[in-house]
């Protein structure tokens, strides 16, 4: 027997007993966690169960309180940013942490932009070796566009290419699919494979139960900042992770109740925006949810945001309650009952605020100047919103930047649900939640859907639209492809009006 046969193997990482607290909420208490070389490690948890207070932790960017850290079996004492990298760990974060005014070479190279011999920064060479980066994820974005100008999936890319350039040998990636395609996932897990059989350890965050299986050797549950269990993969099935991750059966995933669908509430005909959408008509009634489902490019978001005034049109009506509107800003379309949720929830929030202002935001934007703010009842209506959506931490003081990513589209709902809308459209409203939140979502929904509000639910997971959708447009190059009744699709049938290749 060789020594590699009685020796147990050392950990790439571990860490004992890490806690750590905020005002009101023990984020992690004495939390123990282990990687090892060419591993997949998967992170679960409901939204604030400690995850990526967890990643942020090892990451640097969150001080510990207690506990030990060590790596290579070297015990660290004090972890920044900066010696996480030395030590060769990388993270991914959820939020992006680009610089929307750099271009995409800028952002995949800060802090260490190349240089020539005279000491400047030799822009060719980066702009070359982003290219080399983003081509070795399978993907062709421009590295001189600026980050601003490119939609969330190829922010995502960026974010990926801008951490694998390091070279790192701990990976901790935090939602890395939320936002990318089918095809962009498949991608990226080929490069999971590939860093695995080098060696690189990965932590793998997500709230895809699917992907578990896919990506993951061992997956370990977090429930209220507390270590549930650690497990093979193979010996994990989704009913046992739902029950470790929300601590009870989830009798409902999608809890779609009937609604009575009655008159016509919002309508639009030959809807247009130069080079995205092309001559769109459809229609939506009280009580109705009517799904929308396109591969990623398709034009679903850019149809959400004409629709809300945030991009102009080039031809097209819209009419609601049977009258012709013109919406030209988002004040606009709020004044006119219109309500979105938009894909990015960073774009719907103000970060540094508190709970009560983010929740009264669409109704003061409606507000003339002169006419002061109630603070008192604006507080008073964040506290119902709080205890009805069960919204964590409960605290009305607290920076809606600190709350987890599920909390923060509680926050997001509660502002559209005072606002009174007649017609709420949900862009991908389940994007980085936990299968707990998922289902209040979709409960919200029903129970809005019952109270006569008309609702455009747009999203790229095919389970989701064909279990909460009365009706079903799919939508392929800027056009609606393909109409469906509830009942009536399949997933086939949803990926064939969407695929070009498929729907001929």
């Amino acid at each position: 027997m060789s020594l590699s046969e009685t020796t147990p193997r050392q950990p790439l990482l571990r860490m004992e007993q890490i806690s750590k607290q905020f005002p009101g909420v023990h984020a992690l208490d004495q939390v123990d966690f282990d990687l090892y070389e060419g591993e997949v490690h998967v992170l679960l948890g409901e939204n604030g169960a400690g995850k990526s207070t967890l990643m942020k932790v090892l990451s640097g960017s969150v001080p510990r309180d207690s506990g030990r850290i060590f790596i290579r079996g070297e015990e660290i004492h004090q972890l920044t940013p900066e010696r996480s990298q030395e030590m060769g760990i990388g993270m991914v974060y959820q939020e992006f942490s680009l610089v929307p005014a750099l271009t995409v070479a800028e952002n995949i190279f800060l802090g260490q932009w190349p240089r020539k011999k005279s000491g400047r920064v030799d822009w060719e060479k980066m702009v070359r070796q982003a290219k080399t980066s983003l081509t070795s994820l399978g993907v062709s974005i421009d590295p001189r566009a600026e980050v601003r100008q490119l939609d969330v999936a190829e922010q995502q890319l960026t974010e990926i290419a801008r951490v694998l350039t390091k070279e790192p040998k701990i990976v901790l990636l935090d939602e890395p699919t939320s936002a990318l395609s089918d095809t962009e996932r498949s991608r990226l897990f080929e490069i999971i494979d590939r860093l695995r059989s080098r060696g690189v350890g990965i932590v793998y965050i997500s709230h895809i139960l699917d992907e578990v299986p896919l990506v993951g050797q061992r997956v370990s549950v977090l429930r209220d900042g507390r270590l549930i269990k650690t497990l093979p993969v193979q010996e994990t099935d989704r009913e046992m992770l739902i029950s470790m991750m929300v601590g009870r059966q989830l009798a409902e995933l999608f809890p779609k109740e009937s609604a009575n669908i009655t008159d016509v509430v919002f309508r639009i005909e030959n809807l247009s925006v130069k080079d995205e959408l092309y001559n769109l008509s459809c229609e939506v009634r009280r009580g109705e949810i009517l799904g929308i489902f396109g591969l990623m490019g398709s034009g679903q978001t850019e149809l959400a945001r004409a629709i809300f005034g945030l991009l102009p049109l080039s031809s097209g009506h819209i009419f609601i309650d049977g009258k012709q509107v013109a919406i030209h800003s988002p004040t606009d379309a709020i004044r006119h009952g219109l309500g979105l949720l938009t894909r990015d929830r960073r774009e719907s929030l103000v970060p540094m605020l508190p709970i009560p202002p983010n929740i009264t935001l669409a109704n003061v934007s409606q507000l003339a100047y002169s006419k002061a703010l109630n603070l008192s009842s604006e507080r008073e209506t964040a506290k119902n919103y709080i205890q009805d959506l069960h919204i964590q931490p409960p605290a009305l003081d607290r920076p809606v930047l600190y709350l987890s990513g599920g909390n923060q589209q509680k926050v997001v709902l509660a502002r559209w649900l005072f606002s009174g809308a007649k017609v709420l459209i949900f862009d991908e409203p389940t994007r980085g939640i936990d299968v707990g939140t998922k289902a209040e979502v979709f409960s919200l929904m029903s129970q809005l859907a019952k109270k006569g509000v008309g609702i455009i639910m747009i999203s790229l997971e095919m389970p989701e639209v064909l279990a909460m959708a009365d009706r079903i447009l799919v939508m392929r190059e800027g056009t609606f492809s393909g109409e469906y009744q509830a009942g009536e699709a399949t997933q086939e049938h949803l990926l064939r009006s969407a695929s070009k290749i498929l729907g001929g």
